[in-house]
Order: structure tokens, then sequence, then C-alpha cells
């Protein structure tokens, strides 16, 4: 006689085994029409699973996360069943969830034509209305390659012939459909709720270059219309926003093939990148630490010391001279170590702040590059923190708040916290990483922040808590780490003198707020639309005349306002004051100083915003408060 005990600590005993369908019926009719699937102790199993006996269950439904990734991964078969039903000589490979959505990749003599998806996703919507059940059957390995070659299903027969031998296989069967998969799954067809396809595009199999090209069509799924509705908005404004087309328009920077994933900053993408320098620069000595420079090219025995060579060892970027071979730095970590143990420490020197703007290198497949957002030259505002055990937790509490005050800045005042802990393989003692663990809990609980637990998900060296930021139309983008490291301080020899006058390997912290500059520029100017707030703007003010008899007047306000600091430049230009007017509103010029003739005769300026709201006319000193009253409030304000 099962009893279950539900999340909420309640218990129901049934006299027989039961599946998790009738758990959640005999809970309440509401639950059932809304079960995707059960977690029973920690494990998602169908709504079909029988309870045999006593355990944990929650139902998981489609406002869960659990329950939004197993509607995707169903729809995902959902779309090959469409596929096969409308084209029958296709064949299926495989297709997984990805962030937002799902793709499956199919090999066909031709390729899927926009009319195409439409027919796919008409008969995925018709699949879905007719609510077929989603039934699981239990297959032997050998037994599953033979049924898929019978099938003329080649590629999937390959998959399925590289899974050991005699292990037994799930699948998955909707109507004439069946698939190979793990699970679980809706429990029909008509739980799939709301979806669309987006885009076909080229893939090798299983990734290889080498191997055939096939057909990836991409889909997204929601768990309700509404939810689908909001995404397909927020994907229309991305694509406004995308940084790559405001960056053209802007003159902010360019990217040629020359130069595959490096950045050609141009002088206003430039002014943006070095005010965020300076300011986090300044910031960084204001929190105690200490900046550095390190070498961009570093003999490659230190990354096979660090452990680096193992990892990354792919994704560096080498050279040989003189009979020695030379890596280009991929990331800081091993030379600030180099830097710490240039002369014996002591706990009183202890915890030792070393922070640098490291330019890195990374040899990202050029299918991958994206802009800003994913390159192969970047530059971290890195930094690492050397301390005893006892001081992880103050440190990481001292951090947050610094991220906090970092953020809000920038204009961002919601944060998301993911902790990671220890994963399967991982390096030093169960105790060490207790206390890790524990000190990075304490200090997001002291905080009083709201963190989510991501179990196994830590580093083999040490766990971790990730900072994600939500942007001004939902998206979240992951930037701020910190992350406690056992492993490296040890392997490349850095020691303090304990207290008790012991030599002690110390604990090093990696921390990062911003990520990669190249990075964090691309988010804000997809945020900002590339309205950047006073502070961040390239040009802050544009002084423009109406005719060159109020030019000198133009020059005498640009001067005055550039000897207090302020970026302000001229449009002396013999043009029409509403042409000059429109093209720095496109430019997203924060402030538009106008100068005619009864500018000159009162020696002010008429002060319009970039969206067209009309200040009046303003003294020197009064646009120049202005303007640094909106520097010091930096991305906490932006002006209309």
């Amino acid at each position: 006689m099962p009893v279950i005990t539900l999340p909420d600590g309640s218990r129901r005993a049934f006299d027989k085994p039961v599946s998790v369908h009738e758990i959640a019926a005999d809970i309440g009719p509401g639950l059932v029409k809304a079960a995707l699937a059960g977690q029973i102790d920690g494990k998602l199993v169908d709504t079909s699973f029988i309870v045999d006996r006593d355990v944990s269950l929650a139902i998981v439904t489609g406002r869960d996360q659990q329950g939004l990734e197993i509607i995707r991964h169903s729809c995902a078969h959902l779309l090959a069943h469409a596929v096969k039903e409308l084209f029958p000589d296709a064949q299926v490979t495989i297709g997984p969830v990805i962030e937002d959505g799902f793709y499956y990749d199919f090999a066909f003599d031709r390729p899927f034509t926009p009319e195409d998806l439409e027919a796919i996703e008409a008969k995925m919507e018709e699949l879905a209305g007719r609510d077929f059940p989603v039934i699981r059957e239990v297959m032997e390995r050998d037994d599953a390659v033979d049924f898929f070659r019978e099938l003329g299903e080649e590629y999937k027969a390959e998959i399925i012939a590289s899974i050991p031998a005699n292990e037994e296989l799930s699948l998955y069967r909707q109507d004439s459909f069946i698939d190979l998969c793990r699970g679980p799954h809706v429990p029909s067809t008509g739980k799939i709720p709301a979806f669309k396809l987006t885009k076909v595009a080229g893939a090798y199999w299983r990734g290889d270059s080498r191997n055939e090209m096939l057909q990836r069509i991409y889909g997204t799924a929601w768990a309700s219309k509404k939810d689908l509705k909001a995404y397909l908005h927020r994907i229309e404004e991305a694509e406004k926003r995308d940084h790559r087309k405001i960056a053209k328009k802007l003159n902010l920077f360019h990217m040629q093939e020359e130069a595959p994933g490096m950045v050609f900053w141009h002088p206003r993408g430039w002014s943006i990148y070095k005010t965020i320098e300076q300011y986090m620069s300044a910031l960084q000595r204001h929190h105690g630490y200490r900046e550095i420079r390190t070498p961009q090219l570093v003999d490659f025995t230190l990354w096979e010391k660090s452990g680096h060579a193992d990892k990354f060892g792919d994704d560096m970027f080498a050279l040989k001279s003189e009979e020695r071979d030379f890596a280009i730095k991929p990331m800081n970590c091993p030379c600030h170590v180099q830097v710490y143990n240039q002369g014996l420490k002591s706990h009183r020197d202890l915890p030792l702040r070393l922070a640098e703007f490291g330019s890195c290198h990374r040899n990202e497949p050029s299918g991958s590059l994206h802009g800003l957002m994913r390159v192969r030259g970047f530059t971290q505002d890195d930094a690492h923190i050397f301390c005893m055990e006892s001081q992880i937790q103050s440190e990481v509490s001292d951090f947050i708040d610094f991220l906090h005050e970092v953020y809000a800045d920038f204009g961002f005042d919601e944060v998301i916290y993911r902790l990671s802990t220890r994963p399967e393989k991982r390096v030093g003692a169960d105790e060490v990483w207790d206390k890790a663990e524990k000190a990075l809990a304490d200090a997001l609980d002291s905080k009083r922040l709201p963190w989510e637990l991501l179990p196994g998900e830590g580093a083999f060296y040490g766990p971790k808590i990730e900072f994600s930021l939500k942007d001004c139309i939902g998206r979240i983008w992951q930037l701020g780490t910190i992350q406690v490291d056992f492993s490296m301080p040890g392997r490349l020899d850095a020691q303090y003198v304990a207290e008790d006058g012991s030599r002690q390997v110390p604990v090093m912290l990696h921390r990062a707020i911003l990520g990669s500059f190249e990075r964090f520029i691309g988010i804000m100017i997809e945020h900002y639309e590339g309205a950047f707030p006073v502070w961040l703007a390239p040009e802050q003010a544009v002084v423009l005349n109406i005719t060159d008899k109020h030019a000198e007047f133009a020059r005498d306000v640009v001067d005055s306002l550039q000897h207090k600091g302020f970026r302000v430049i001229n449009d002396l230009r013999n043009e029409k004051i509403g042409y000059k007017i429109r093209e720095h509103t496109i430019q997203r010029v924060p402030y538009l100083l106008v100068v005619g003739d009864r500018e000159v005769e009162t020696q002010t300026v008429a002060v319009r915003t970039r969206a067209g709201k009309d200040l009046g006319s303003l003294s020197l000193e009064a646009i120049a408060s202005r303007l640094a009253e909106d520097e010091q409030r930096r991305g906490r304000f932006h002006i209309e």
C-alpha cells in the first residue's frame, strides 16, 4: 500500500499500486487536467508511471520550468511526426530542447521551403488537435536498431547502435509515429497548447563538418497561447534591437572577415568602452582591489600545470618560437597566481584582491560567432581574491554589494541568483566543499536574496554563484559570477604563512561582474536600443547653429562644456536646423543645444532631448549642471 508524500507535506495512502495520473486525479480534477509528468523522489517520470512504494511526489504542470521543457521536447516529436506525415521519405535524427524552444534535424533530398514550414506547422496543429495518446514502450538495444532499420531510419539506427549493448531503451509512440527518447513526455498530443516554427537552417550530422549536411527546423513552444504571443513580441523587439544593426547606424564598431570574431572599435563605440573601463577601475579601487597587467603570450607549460591545456586546449591559439610552445591566454587566472607568488604572503596580507581588464582569446567555432555576443578576442573585468577559508563568506558578501552597485548604475534592478554545487567529478575533500557551499549560501541568505539551487552544476574545482540580469524586454543574461577554487592555487604553488607558522594554500575566488566588455556592451546596446544614459553616451550633447553668424557662439558653448569635462561636439554644417536635429536624434545624442539670434543675445542655449522634449532656454551654467546631475545618477535615471 503506497503512501505518497506531497510537496506541502500532506500524505495520501492507496491500497494498490497507482499511476501518477491516478494520484493527480485523486488530488483534484483541475490538477489531473494540468498534469504533464510527475517528479518522484527528484526523478521525472511520465503520468503513466506506476507507483508501488512509498515516495515523495510533485505533479509537474506547464507552470513549472520542468513542465515547459517537457512540452518543448514533446513538441519536437510532434514536429517530426508532422514531417513524416507530409514527407515520408525524410529521415529523422535528433530533436532536443534548447533555450526558449526546440529543434529537429532531418535528412531530406531537397531544402525545406517557407511554404513547407507553413504546411508542417498546420499538420502539427492537426495532430495536436487529434489528441493522440503518447505511449511509452521499452525495447532492447539490438531490437531497436533492427526496428528502425526496417523503418528506413538509418540515422536513428546509427544513434541507437552507439549505445552500450544490452541496454534497455525507451521509445514513445503517438499514432503511427515512434521515436527513441528517455522522456518523460506529455500524456497526449493535445497537451501541447502553443507552438510556432521559426526557421530552417543547415546542420552537420553529429556536428561534424566532415559529415553530410542535414536540415534543422527550429521552433518554440509555450504553456499557453498568451505566453507564446508574449515571446513572439520579445523576438520582434529583439530583432529591432539587434546590436549589430544599431552599431552600424550609430557608427560604434564593425567586424570583418580578415579578423573573424575580433572587434574594430570606432571612436563612438570606443568612448563607451573607455567610460565603462574607467568607471569599473575607479570602483574597484574603492572596494580594495589592486589593478595589475599580465602577459598575453605565455609558455604552454603554465597552461598544462594549471589544467587549462586539458580542458581548453582545443580552444587556445598556440604558436611556436625558438623551439618553445606558447599560447595566447584564454583566461587570466594562472597569470594572477604568478603575481600572487612574488614574495611570500602572510595571513595578514589576506584577503588580497587582484583585478585586471585582461585581454583574452579563444578559438570559438566560426559558426558560433555573433557580433559582440560571441567573439574570439575579448576583455574580461576579471579579478581574483586570495583568502583564507574563514574569509570566504565575508568576501562573497562584500562582492554581492559591489555587484549590486554596478548593476544599479547601469540601470538594472532585477537580478537572478543561482548557486551551483559540487559535481560528481571534483577535486577537494567533501568537508571543504561543505564549508564553501555553506559560505556561498550564507552570503546570499545574509542579504535576504532569493536564490535557486543547481545541484551538481558547480565547477570541478569549487561551487559558484551566478548572477543574471533581466533586460527591458524580459530576456535573461548571465553576467556575473563568483567561484570558489580549491585546485589552482595548490597546482601553481601558491602559499601563505598561517597564524601558527605553517604553510597553507589560499582559497582563490574567481569573480567577474560584467563578464566581458564586448558582450556587456552588446547587451547594453540592445537594452537601451542605442539610447544610452548620459554618462555612457558617446556624445552627451551636440551644439547646432542655425546660421553661420551663430557659429562663433556655438564654438564657445562647446569649449565651455568640454572644459568642464563633458563630451560635447558641434555641428556647424550649412544645413537646415531641422535636418541637423533629425540626424542627431537618430544618432541618439541625449541633448541637442540649438543657438540662434536670441541665444547669442542672451548667452543661452535652446535645449531639446533626443525624444523631442523642449526644455526651453538654459544658461551654460544650467545645462552644465543638468549634465553633471545626469552623470551622477548614471543609469539609475534615464532622460526622456
